[in-house]
């Protein structure tokens, strides 16, 4: 879609802007990484800040003979826009002065639109280097532009870290754009995000290239381009003296069209195939802080359902009704929580959307089977493919024809192929082709009424390829599709495809699977009134918003196992935290050590699903008595961290945090925990440390500096004056997950599902810190309502504090927000204590509820662990929505 922008009047231009004479400061630009420089840059003619000092804009003019003509013409004129649009974000946009080009459609992300900038007043001096300038006292981003050659730099107003340093070798070519960054000396920043990709490193390494096409490859495939397009990326600095802290900041480069990014350790260079160079600098300083300002520019991650936090089983290849009826029921044999059933492509009649095959999924039986499943606290989803059939009889493809919303190619609809056969794919560019959707979903929910919906095969993929039909089928630059710079065609739909409004899908290409998985947010969103659950492959910068994402296909292999965690990371850098992978593997036959260590790590995936192909040997969780023990082991005390794992959600929702995490979120200023992805954090304090080899009987773990309590025996593992690497036993049916002291978990007792759960009581775990005090925080509402924690919702928010006090412990609950009924009737019954600086037991306990002795809490105990020792409180009936007091004196 071109801009809105108009081409400016170079008069009126002028009246707005004061001339830059200055002479340009003294550039360090990246090293040269290639045999032919595209472009010769460009210098200012003109600039203006204005008087509030937050926006700058500058034209620029194209040096003289400068560029080759190697990828086309340089554009000779460009505008570059740039606005503190908070304190903590910057935005710097570049594009053609005098024509539109295609953005990210302001529909799909929502952002302000550059302003006219209006000088800085009268007697200002326009060749001062103030007129170069754009700060403001309560910002900490500086930006700053030099004039000939043009280049701009970022930096930091309080330490002068230079946070972004643009070489004066800018690009700008109708269909190829390119921008280098000088980055610190080695050590100095380290960089994540960058995807899809799977990577056998979270932390990027010198040499790592990002090709962002999305495409259906299979996730096993290291090192090329995957499923979603996130041009964003984190960059951490280590402290630069002991009284500093480290520092974090984010780089997000808003373009949907085709990109390399190559990160060579002192650059990161971006080669674009068209678009606008739109980038926002996000301050931080923290890695949560940057997370939360990107999120509040593309959007907050959408609320999730409770029961989307229980564990799901699926599989391509259960083939009959009965085929599904018998997994559920092994699941309930062997005492396995099972929350979700899925349904792959087999249950399509012919394989087409919105239709059941009548022999092996009649409609009447599949009915009643998923009644069964929701009397038993259970639910169902199914998959659904973008292909059309294209099928005269078929009654969705009728529809979609009379409605106009297919995809447009060489004036007619474009011919694809996929499961189907032939098929046409939806234009969800078209607002028809939404609402077309939304009706499809909505008939085929009065015969099977699914309560999640799983959009694959949306990046979109197709069996065939289109001959090239003109010069977008073939830009001038190659980026490395499918790590072999095949064409962008390759098994997909031609870059020659018209959108509604004619934009092309050379542009629009990386935001179908955005698209989808909005019109099937908003379809379920109609039709149920209930909060939705999609899983969509494709995703890009904003998809968060609408949907929780896989890794797409794996493999049974320890490879895959291991890199799982690298992406999952990722995503949750991406402003997609409810992720997960396909446990014990998709491809290929899992062996039962590896689908035994696999559910040990996968049970604190956010998203714990296990799905294969149906061309591999079954692997419920079930088939093997090792694995089935590790599954009750490992999922039970998921279940019983739901309460835990639901409030980080709600964290996520309002404030974008990851629900898992990399260690340095927590512990920035160590920076071993830059190079640590073998391992993860839940939240702020739950360490998850799996056993990624095989035949491993012990876990090499690192844990920063403080005490570490093991969650299912409450034993302290770990007690550390810095950080460092501890040795654990990881016995065959055992995964090591820890809490860090300082934390207060909400717990509830382990179910067959989350429904069952929520109906016990609660438990507080505070895990002291060495400073004797310990924090937390618990999340309540309905767990399906479409709002979490809005005005509109009914919700509770409670904050617990603990200490150990002289001669006794203390817990204290703030109500920050109640309006969730409920909250009055549920009670907390237990609380224990971990990390008592006595191991001797005490003689007696005392218990005070709000000032009162009370005999509620006479079950009582007290534990010797290690040096510590660990007290608990049972017996008690303390309303959740309810302040309280609870104080033990122990003599």
């Amino acid at each position: 879609m071109a801009s809105t922008a108009t081409r400016r009047s170079p008069c009126l231009w002028r009246l707005w802007l004061c001339l830059c004479c200055c002479a340009a400061c003294p550039c360090a630009p990246a090293e040269s990484r290639r045999q032919e420089v595209a472009g010769g840059g460009y210098r200012v003619r003109a600039v203006a800040v204005d008087k509030g000092g937050s926006r700058l804009r500058a034209e620029l003019a194209a040096v003289d003979g400068g560029g080759s003509a190697a990828y086309g013409d340089d554009v000779q004129k460009l505008d570059v826009y740039a606005s503190l649009e908070t304190d903590s974000r910057l935005r710097v946009r570049i594009t053609d002065a005098e024509h539109p080009r295609w953005e990210v459609p302001q529909d799909v992300i929502p952002r302000a639109a550059p302003q006219q900038v209006l000088p800085g007043g009268a007697g200002r001096d326009a060749a001062s280097p103030r007129s170069r300038v754009l700060s403001a006292a309560t910002s900490d981003l500086v930006f700053t532009v030099h004039a000939s050659p043009f280049r701009f730099a970022v930096s930091r107003r309080s330490t002068g870290d230079v946070l972004f340093d643009a070489s004066p070798a800018l690009v700008f070519k109708d269909r190829y754009l390119e921008l280098t960054s000088a980055l610190p000396p080695a050590g100095r920043a380290s960089l994540y995000g960058l995807g899809e990709h799977t990577k056998r490193a979270f932390r990027l390494r010198p040499g790592d290239a990002f090709t962002l096409w999305n495409a259906d490859i299979t996730a096993s495939t290291v090192d090329v381009n995957l499923y979603g397009s996130h041009p964003f990326y984190l960059d951490v600095r280590p402290p630069a003296n002991a009284s500093s802290s480290a520092a974090a900041h984010g780089v997000l480069l808003l373009n949907s069209n085709g990109m390399d990014v190559e990160y060579g350790g002192s650059y990161v260079t971006y080669r674009v195939i068209g678009g606008v160079l739109d980038l926002y600098f996000f301050a931080g300083p923290s890695p949560l802080a940057v997370v939360d300002q990107y999120t509040q520019l593309v959007g907050r991650p959408a609320p999730m359902p409770y029961w989307s936090f229980g564990f799901h089983q699926c599989r391509w290849g259960y083939r009959s009704l009965a085929d599904l009826e018998g997994v559920v029921a092994g699941y309930a044999m062997a005492g396995i929580p099972l929350e979700v059933m899925w349904s792959d492509i087999d249950y399509m009649d012919g394989y087409k959307d919105f239709t059941l095959d009548p022999l092996n999924f009649p409609a009447g039986p599949m009915r009643r089977f998923v009644d069964r499943l929701h009397r038993n606290g259970q639910k169902y989803v199914v998959i659904l493919d973008p292909g059309i059939k294209v099928n005269a009889t078929y009654g969705t493809f009728v529809r979609g024809m009379q409605q106009d919303v297919f995809l447009k190619w060489n004036g007619t609809d474009y011919l694809g192929e996929v499961w189907p056969g032939d098929v046409y794919f939806p234009d969800l560019l078209n607002p028809r082709a939404a609402e077309f959707w939304a009706r499809e979903i909505a008939l085929f929910r009065r015969t099977l009424p699914a309560d999640g919906l799983w959009i694959d095969m949306n990046e979109i993929s197709s069996f065939v390829d289109a001959a090239p039909l003109d010069a977008l089928d073939d830009p001038p630059y190659r980026i490395n599709n499918h790590g072999e710079r095949r064409p962008i065609g390759n098994k997909t739909v031609p870059a020659s495809a018209v959108h509604h409004g004619g934009v092309r899908e050379y542009d629009a290409h990386n935001l179908f699977g955005l698209l989808e998985a909005r019109a099937t947010h908003g379809a379920l969103l109609r039709d149920t009134g209930r909060r939705p659950f999609v899983l969509s492959r494709s995703t890009f910068v904003g998809s968060g918003r609408y949907t929780a994402h896989w890794t797409g296909d794996n493999s049974a292999s320890w490879d895959d196992l291991r890199y799982s965690i690298n992406t999952i990371l990722s995503f949750g850098l991406f402003g997609i935290p409810m992720v997960g992978a396909d446990i014990c593997g998709f491809f290929g036959n899992t062996t039962e050590e590896l689908c035994r260590r696999w559910i040990q790590l996968g049970a604190f995936y956010p998203f714990s699903r296990d799905h294969s192909s149906n061309d591999t040997a079954r692997q419920e969780l079930y088939l093997w008595e090792s694995v089935a023990r590790s599954a009750r082991k490992a999922l039970g005390l998921r279940y019983r961290m739901l309460p835990y794992m639901y409030t980080l959600m709600y964290e996520a929702h309002t404030t974008g945090a990851p629900i898992a995490r990399p260690l340095f979120f927590s512990y920035p200023n160590d920076v071993a925990t830059y190079d640590v992805d073998r391992q993860f954090l839940l939240g702020r304090g739950v360490l998850v440390s799996p056993v990624l080899e095989p035949g491993a009987t012990t876990v090499d773990a690192y844990f920063p500096a403080g005490r570490w309590f093991n969650l299912f025996d409450y034993s302290l593992a770990v007690a550390m004056a810095a950080g460092g690497h501890v040795t654990l036993p990881a016995p065959a049916d055992t995964v090591n997950v820890h809490v860090a002291g300082g934390n207060i978990l909400p717990l509830q007792r382990p179910a067959r599902t989350t429904s069952l759960a929520r109906q016990t009581a609660f438990q507080l775990l505070v895990a002291l810190g060495e400073d004797g005090s310990a924090t937390g925080e618990l999340f309540l509402d309905d767990g399906e309502s479409p709002e979490m924690g809005g005005p509109r919702a009914k919700w509770s928010l409670v904050r617990f504090t603990g200490a150990a006090e002289r001669g006794g412990l203390t817990v204290r609950s703030h109500v920050v927000y109640n309006s969730y009924g409920p909250s009055r009737t549920l009670v907390i019954g237990k609380v224990a204590f971990l990390g008592l600086q006595s191991p001797a037991p005490p003689r007696g306990f005392t218990v005070y509820v709000n000032g009162v002795k009370t005999s509620a809490g006479r079950d009582h105990g007290y534990r010797r662990s290690g040096a510590f020792g660990v007290a608990h409180v049972a017996g008690l009936s303390l309303p959740v929505g309810e302040e309280f007091e609870l104080k033990v004196a122990m003599s």
